[in-house]
């Protein structure tokens, strides 16, 4: 499976591999960029999930560059014990990054984030099954508004009129990644990116300017 004969350099195979498990659950012809952070012999594993999230989970270990892989080849790498590095796919890789330096502006209890995710899933199940206001809706339609929609909105007290809006598919894509575990989440911008950083990894979005949708929480502090 390994085209060059180059190492994967990961030496927290089971992070690795839980981030690459869940990933492939979700898009089996998933693509995963690898980032060595300079200096602390760790790798920042980048994805895009199919509703147009990034999510990264650091792991110990130096990847050989900023290489792209496929998600799959490289869990199957993982799993048999191998150290090769899969097919490079560099030219697959089409997603900006956000940028390094972000600052927090609010902090959300774990449970808030589940409480979040579990509700929406409720509304799409409760939609699919019994519509609209009386009206059959299509699955993909009632998915992507209810991605659209605004969970949570921040206020910070340096900014008071430019909230920061936390969409639901930023709350989807780090609960169903994994990333939540017992700890506090934080709500991070970085330009014009939003992120939620749990424990375990963390999940980025760009903000639509154009986005007008009612929120269901409001945070008004930092």
């Amino acid at each position: 499976m390994s085209g060059s004969g180059a190492r994967h350099g990961l030496d927290g195979v089971a992070d690795a591999g839980a981030f690459l498990a869940r990933l492939v659950r979700l898009d089996p012809a998933a693509l995963v960029r690898l980032r060595p952070v300079a200096g602390v012999g760790r790798t920042a594993l980048w994805a895009r999930l199919p509703w147009g999230v990034l999510v990264v989970r650091t792991v110990t270990g130096t990847a050989p560059g900023d290489v792209t892989v496929a998600a799959g080849e490289l869990l199957a790498e993982l799993s048999s014990g191998g150290s090769g590095l899969p097919r490079r796919r560099d030219d697959g890789w089409r997603w900006p990054l956000p940028p390094p330096a972000s600052r927090a502006v609010e902090t959300l209890p774990a449970e808030d984030v589940r409480r979040i995710a579990a509700a929406a899933a409720g509304t799409l199940r409760e939609a699919a099954t019994h519509g609209v206001a009386g009206r059959a809706v299509g699955q993909r339609a009632l998915r992507d508004a209810l991605l659209d929609h605004v969970a949570v909105v921040v206020t910070p007290d340096d900014l008071p009129d430019a909230p920061v809006e936390v969409p639901q598919r930023l709350v989807q894509g780090l609960v169903r990644m994994g990333f939540v575990g017992t700890g506090d989440v934080q709500v991070r911008v970085a330009g014009r990116w939003v992120g939620l950083v749990g424990p375990y990894g963390a999940a980025w979005s760009q903000k639509v300017a154009e986005l007008s949708l009612t929120p269901t929480i409001t945070h008004p502090k930092v």
